[in-house]
C-alpha cells in the first residue's frame, strides 16, 4: 500500500505504481533505496542541468545561509537578487531590462500574462485582455497559465472555466523551413489578430521546442515572422523559455536562434541549475514604462513571498558561473551531436519519428501503448527515463558523459529491438 498521506503529480493516485525511493543523488546518478542507482536521462524534469550535489553550488547555498535565508522584498533588498538581475539583463537579447522574480516556472508566466493585460490597461486599452498560444501548448498548471497552454490531457478538467485566450496550430515541424511553408503557418496567427486584436494583449509560444505539448521543433523564422505580425496589430509577444532556457536548444536561449527581441521573457528551471524553485520574468523598457508613473494605480501588484530569495539568487549566481567557465554551450553542441548519429540506429516498425534538437533526443511512436512498460524495463537497466503519451526523450545533464549517454540510448534501442 502506497503512502496515500503525500499526493503526487500527474498520477491517479489508485493504480498508480509506488514511486522508486531516491536515497541520494550525485552527478548523473540518482541511488535508490533497493540499492539500484540510475543515470538520470531527464535531469529531473529538465532542470537539472549540473546534475546533483554540486559542492559549489552546495558551498554558494550554505555561504548564503550563513548570512541570511530570506528576507522579503517588500521594502527591502540585497545583494544576490541586485546581482542577478543585472546578470540576467547582461546575458538576454538587449533591450530586456527589467527582472520581476517569483518562485516558479508557472508563477513566471502568470506575472507575464498580468504585466500583459496591466500594460494596456495603463495605457488606456481596457478592453485588451485576452491571449492567443499554440494548440499542444504547455505554459503549467496554474490558471492563467492552463487557459493559454492547450493540452487536454494536463488540463481537461477546467477547460470549461477557460474563455479569454485563443489557440492556433503550432508551426509546422522543422528547423529549416521554407518561407512558403513558414508563411502557411503565419497566416493562421494573421487572421486570429487581425479579427481580434482590439480584445488581444499578447501572443504567448514556447520558442522553437513545444515541450511537454509533444516535443515540436519549429523554425525561429516564424517567431521572426509573427514579431513583425504582433508590432503590426499591437499586441505583445511573449516567449516561455522555461524549458528551453539555459542551453537546451543548443544556443543560451532559443530567442538567441533569431534576430527578434520578445517584449517578455520567463525563465526558470536550469536557472537555479535544478536547486531550488525559481523564475525570472524579464520585460523591455517599453513594458516597464507603462507601469512607471505617479499613478500608485499603475504599480505591478504582485509580490510573492519568496520572489528574490537569497539563497535561490546566489545558486543561480553561481550555476551561471560554472555554465560559462566550463564551457556547457560546447559541451551542449557534442552531446546534440551524438544524439543525433545515435538516434539514427534505433529502428522499428512502431516508431512515427524520431527528433533531436540541442539536449533533447525524442522517439515518437504511432500508440502511447507501446510504451507501456518501458519505465520499468529502463529502471532495470540502469537507467531513469519517464515516457509520457507517444513519447520517449531523453533531455540529460549538461555533465554527462558519453558512455552514460550511449547507455541511455542502448536502452531506447534495446526497447524497439525486443
Amino acid at each position: 500500500m502506497q503512502n496515500m498521506k503525500l499526493w503526487y503529480p500527474y498520477a491517479q493516485m489508485k493504480t498508480k505504481q509506488e514511486n522508486f525511493h531516491v536515497e541520494s543523488a550525485k552527478g548523473t546518478r540518482i541511488k535508490i533505496k533497493d540499492g539500484n542507482e540510475l543515470i538520470d536521462g531527464v535531469a529531473s524534469w529538465w532542470c537539472a542541468c549540473h546534475g546533483y550535489s554540486n559542492h559549489e553550488l552546495n558551498m554558494a547555498a550554505m555561504e548564503q545561509m550563513e548570512k541570511f535565508s530570506h528576507v522579503m522584498l517588500g521594502g527591502l533588498t540585497h545583494d544576490p537578487v541586485n546581482d542577478l538581475a543585472e546578470l540576467l539583463v547582461d546575458i538576454t537579447p538587449e533591450g530586456l531590462n527589467h527582472v520581476f522574480f517569483s518562485d516558479s516556472g508557472s508563477v513566471g508566466v502568470e506575472v507575464a500574462l498580468k504585466m500583459s493585460i496591466q500594460y494596456f490597461s495603463n495605457k488606456g486599452y481596457e478592453k485588451k485582455y485576452k491571449f492567443v498560444g499554440l494548440k499542444n501548448a504547455y505554459h503549467g498548471d496554474t490558471f492563467k497559465a492552463m487557459e493559454v497552454g492547450d493540452d487536454p490531457d494536463f488540463h481537461g478538467a477546467f477547460e470549461k472555466v477557460f474563455k479569454d485566450a485563443y489557440h492556433i496550430d503550432p508551426p509546422k515541424s522543422g528547423y529549416n523551413l521554407s518561407e512558403e511553408e513558414v508563411e502557411e503557418d503565419i497566416a493562421k496567427l494573421e487572421e486570429v489578430l487581425s479579427d481580434h486584436h482590439e480584445e488581444i494583449a499578447a501572443f504567448i509560444v514556447e520558442p522553437l521546442i513545444q515541450a511537454a505539448g509533444g516535443f515540436n521543433f519549429y523554425s525561429p523564422r516564424y517567431l521572426e515572422r509573427a514579431r513583425e505580425i504582433c508590432d503590426k496589430y499591437d499586441v505583445l509577444f511573449i516567449f516561455d523559455e522555461v524549458a528551453t532556457g539555459f542551453g537546451r536548444t543548443g544556443k543560451l536561449f532559443a530567442m538567441n536562434h533569431t534576430n527578434i527581441v520578445p517584449d517578455i521573457v520567463i525563465l526558470g528551471k536550469a536557472l537555479t541549475g535544478g536547486y531550488l524553485g525559481h523564475a525570472a520574468t524579464l520585460a523591455t523598457s517599453k513594458v516597464f514604462e507603462a507601469f512607471y508613473s505617479d499613478d500608485p494605480m499603475h504599480a505591478f501588484m504582485h509580490g510573492p513571498t519568496y520572489m528574490g530569495n537569497p539563497i535561490t539568487c546566489a545558486v543561480a549566481l553561481k550555476s551561471f558561473e560554472i555554465f560559462k567557465r566550463d564551457g556547457y554551450l560546447e559541451r551542449i553542441t557534442k552531446i546534440e551531436k551524438y544524439l543525433k548519429e545515435r538516434f539514427e540506429e534505433i529502428e522499428s516498425d512502431l516508431i512515427h519519428s524520431k527528433r533531436v534538437f540541442g539536449v533533447t533526443g525524442v522517439v515518437e511512436v504511432n500508440d502511447s501503448e507501446d510504451l507501456k512498460g518501458f519505465q520499468q524495463f529502463a529502471y532495470e537497466r540502469g537507467v531513469w527515463l519517464r515516457p509520457f503519451g507517444n513519447y520517449v526523450y531523453t533531455m540529460p545533464p549538461y555533465i554527462i558523459e558519453e558512455e552514460e549517454l550511449s547507455k541511455i540510448v542502448d536502452v531506447i534501442k534495446e526497447w524497439f529491438k525486443r
